[in-house]
């Protein structure tokens, strides 16, 4: 991992990001591929709802627990 700090997906957002919401697209992508972006706290809820509405949100969690659950080398 770089040393640069993760900043939130919203448009315009320079935000750390503090979470991941884990998604996928069942028209593009096979049902076990997991796509991610990240989020600030202003911007998580948003981005959450925009993904929701689609059925594309699978998970949210924290940067913290992503990382920690992401194997080394990822």
């Amino acid at each position: 991992m770089s040393d640069e700090t993760p900043v939130c997906s919203a448009k315009g957002c320079r935000t750390d990001a503090v979470w991941v919401l884990v998604w996928n697209n069942p028209k593009l992508h096979t049902p076990e591929r997991r796509k991610t972006w990240l989020a600030c706290d202003e911007h998580r809820e948003h981005l959450s709802q925009f993904l929701g509405v689609r059925g594309f949100l699978k998970d949210v969690v924290t940067l913290v627990e992503w990382e920690r659950e992401q194997p080394a080398g990822d």
